[in-house]
């Protein structure tokens, strides 16, 4: 009874009762969209167990790999505009000879970096920080393919070759990587979202998913993760200062492996432009005809990434027996998947149906390494909850 009349004086004074999400629960989004409409079919969890704040549809999160699509989408774009080229030896742009040590003869293109074919690999560390040279990153063995030459060298994930790639583009442009993006790629579409939380308001910044572990442990973007703290990766005795920083010279300091926060409606935003291509301004029909012909064209001979192109995949083909199985409708879609610090996302389009799906989940179980490939049993049910729901 006397929790019966507290509710009647709460409504009475025009307040209301909300029940507070578990915090057990791990914050998860899943967003679907068709070429004009862009709709929240699943948000659930906490973004921040400390306060309590429920997360909301577009609230910013590290998206971890997927940052690679929009790295690609970048390149395509100035390939449209004329300033790179993606069979032409990145040598010429970076000014300095970039060499397999043991194939000097090589060349490397960007081409074969967006499709994980040049034969670097993380071996040696992939995080060169404000102050250290990708250059000297770059010039270590350990760093690359021992048994054939880029180009003809297996495919084989790389963190690495995104730091090369940013640097390329800005070498070419003149453009800091960060801005180039949201230039070319955000800008175009009406997206908010950054790098490394480098240029994102005040505002968006505090609405940040913090990602947490299985274990409830805080992984990445807590308020200290966040300005007005330092948020690229520094050297030891380096300012936290970009200031002086040149454009070609280490864009591994933005992440481009990872790095993009953004939120699911505005992620939603670069899917709906891959599949209405017609759409002036943004992106045109080449820029898709070139990830799907790259993807095509680069068998990958791993069991997850079935077909991997320029920073693209594309899954659940008949017939490949892939262990890529996420919708489960028998439906091929391309996208990008992203795995780490406890993080699950992907943004999947459907080409051919017009439609597609942005989401993450967080506080998944971590395997052996990131991005190791195949898709959590945390993100599956997300997707077929969130794609149950868009049908009803």
């Amino acid at each position: 009874m006397r929790k019966t009349l507290l509710a009647v004086a709460l409504s009475l004074a025009g307040c209301t009762t909300v029940a507070r999400p578990d915090p057990a629960t791990p914050a998860a989004v899943a967003v679907v969209f068709d070429r004009e409409t862009a709709t929240p079919a699943t948000v659930e969890g906490l973004a921040d167990r400390e306060t309590g704040r429920a997360v909301e549809a577009n609230d910013p999160v590290r998206i971890a790999s997927i940052s690679k699509l929009v790295m690609a989408l970048a390149t395509l774009r100035l390939v449209e505009e004329g300033k790179v080229d993606l069979g032409t030896d990145v040598s010429n742009y970076l000014g300095w000879p970039l060499r397999n040590p043991r194939f000097p003869e090589a060349r490397v293109t960007l081409g074969q970096l967006l499709r994980h074919r040049s034969g670097l690999r993380d071996d040696a560390g992939y995080v060169i920080p404000l102050g250290e040279s990708l250059q000297a990153e770059l010039a270590d063995p350990r760093a690359w393919y021992a048994d054939a030459p880029p180009g003809e060298a297996p495919f084989e994930y790389a963190n690495l070759g995104s730091p090369v790639v940013a640097t390329v583009l800005e070498a070419a442009s003149g453009e800091r990587y960060d801005r180039l993006v949201e230039r070319a790629v955000f800008a175009p579409l009406g997206i908010e979202a950054c790098l490394n939380w480098i240029g994102c308001s005040e505002e968006m910044a505090e609405r940040a998913v913090i990602l947490y572990r299985s274990t409830g442990e805080v992984a990445r973007d807590h308020a200290a993760d966040r300005p007005p703290h330092c948020t690229i990766p520094v050297a030891d005795g380096e300012a936290c200062s970009l200031e002086d920083y040149v454009p070609g010279t280490n864009a591994s300091i933005f992440s481009p492996q990872g790095g993009v926060r953004i939120g699911m409606m505005d992620l939603a935003k670069l899917g709906q432009a891959l599949i209405q291509t017609s759409r002036p301004g943004v992106f045109s029909g080449r820029v898709l005809a070139e990830l799907i012909f790259s993807m095509m064209a680069t068998p990958t001979d791993v069991d997850f990434f079935c077909g991997y192109g320029a920073a693209i995949q594309m899954i659940e083909v008949p017939g490949h027996g892939c262990n890529d199985t996420l919708f489960g409708d028998g439906r091929p879609r391309i996208g990008h998947a992203g795995e780490a610090y406890g993080l699950r996302s992907g943004l999947w389009m459907d080409v051919e149906g017009g439609s597609g799906m942005a989401y993450f989940v967080t506080a998944v179980p971590e395997t052996a390494e990131e991005d190791s490939g195949g898709f959590a049993p945390e993100e599956v049910a997300l997707v077929r909850r969130a794609l149950e729901a868009s049908d009803r």
